[in-house]
């Protein structure tokens, strides 16, 4: 579906992005864009993937912060900026305040990552923990902000920081002149209109196609509405794209420039960050994994050659860990049962022996024998099991049954 309006002219050229890329030689890198065998099977046509999980801070927010602040007159930089973020745009601007000797104030969310605190921390930045979700945190940077006189930095909602991100669609079309298609992931929608201002007026045939998790998708109503539309209580494990409301300056470029905007859901994300790891050997967020994930999602959709962006690689370990489980189990690749068996020695060898015999790999078992729905005799374990596959699931929930082990979920 096209979302094309009738805005007036955008508020971030083409000669805005040029500048940009001028202004971060030398600071940004020029990242890799890599081709996928696998994913160009699939679409039948060549994939290329625009590596920016191998940026500087591990996404390209680095890009827009820097534009951004380097803007900035010389009695703003005096009093410092403050930005409000769960993890890559506090590295960005805490990397570009340090190259520009600016102080920064990062605000965060008390349950943000350890390792993303610290990288921020690293980076040069004052972190202060304050609430338990972003809109908290935001609040206090933006009082922060007034309080103090410091510039305060939007993630995406600014000329400057689109501007900055615009970059990575010059790279494109000097990496892959041949694209027909740009598939990027799309969460306030920075990103995504700073490529869509440089490719568009460069390749005007070029098609841009957004991505947004399902849980959090508030493009799709507002552009229907014309006007930004919040989401309430927006839910994905993607957090780089866990955005509310699209940004007033991007919703504009976003509706003149940007083709279509398709979702995607957490099974789909799951399995896309799976498949960078193994077969592109890329660790990737899952808001980076979010065009893979439309990709795999509908192959025939895009014409090729196809550029799937992918914007950050700042994964907490923890997440990675479910994610990845996630992602084997929506591929037919984990399985966890429940089954009771009779309470006494050598059956539980038994029960091993049969995913022996159909070579299902056990993982992990849970031995309950305390329970008031289970009869005197019985115990009721839970199985995870490495399988390797759908078909290869139906065999051993098969072998199982005739066994004799009735199966409970």
């Amino acid at each position: 579906m096209s979302y094309r309006t009738a805005a007036p002219v955008a508020p971030v050229t083409l000669d805005d992005v040029r500048g940009a890329q001028k202004m971060l030689s030398g600071v940004a890198r020029v990242t890799a864009m890599e081709g996928s065998r696998h994913l160009s099977q699939l679409v039948g046509a060549p994939v290329h993937l625009k590596c920016e999980n191998l940026q500087r801070t591990g996404s390209f927010k680095l890009r827009g912060a820097y534009v951004r602040i380097a803007g900035l007159l010389p009695e703003q930089r005096a009093a410092g900026v403050v930005a409000a973020s769960a993890g890559n745009h506090a590295q960005g601007v805490a990397l570009a305040s340090s190259l520009l000797g600016v102080h920064a104030t990062v605000f965060m969310p008390k349950g943000a990552p350890l390792p993303k605190i610290s990288a921020t921390r690293d980076y040069g930045a004052e972190v202060r923990l304050h609430g338990q979700v972003v809109d908290e945190t935001l609040a206090a940077a933006q009082e922060y902000a007034e309080r103090t006189g410091a510039v305060f930095i939007h993630p995406f909602d600014h000329p400057d920081v689109i501007a900055g991100q615009g970059t990575v669609g010059l790279e494109i079309l000097e990496q892959c002149p041949e694209v027909r298609t740009v598939v990027v992931g799309i969460g306030g929608g920075g990103l995504a209109a700073g490529i869509a201002v440089a490719v568009k007026a460069l390749r005007p045939d070029v098609r841009i196609v957004g991505v947004q998790a399902e849980g959090a998708a508030a493009y799709p109503p507002s552009l229907a509405a014309g006007r930004p539309v919040a989401v309430e209580h927006p839910s994905t494990m993607a957090d780089g794209i866990k955005v509310g409301r699209p940004g007033d300056v991007p919703f504009g470029i976003v509706g003149d420039l940007v083709d279509e905007v398709r979702t995607v859901s957490e099974d789909e994300l799951s399995t896309a960050l799976l498949l960078c790891l193994e077969r592109a050997k890329l660790v990737v967020e899952p808001a980076g994994a979010s065009p893979v994930a439309a990709l795999l999602s509908e192959p025939s959709a895009f014409a090729g050659p196809v550029v799937a962006v992918l914007s950050g690689g700042n994964v907490d370990p923890v997440l990675m860990q479910g994610v990845l489980r996630h992602g084997m189990a929506a591929q037919g690749r984990y399985l966890a049962v429940r089954l009771r068996l009779t309470d006494r020695p050598g059956a539980l060898a038994t029960l091993l022996g049969v995913l022996s015999v159909v070579d299902a790999n056990v993982l992990d078992v849970s031995h309950v024998r305390t329970d008031p729905r289970l009869g005197l005799t019985e115990a009721e374990v839970e199985l995870h099991l490495e399988t390797k596959g759908p078909e290869h699931c139906v065999e051993v929930g098969r072998a199982l049954r005739e066994a004799g082990y009735p199966v409970i979920g």
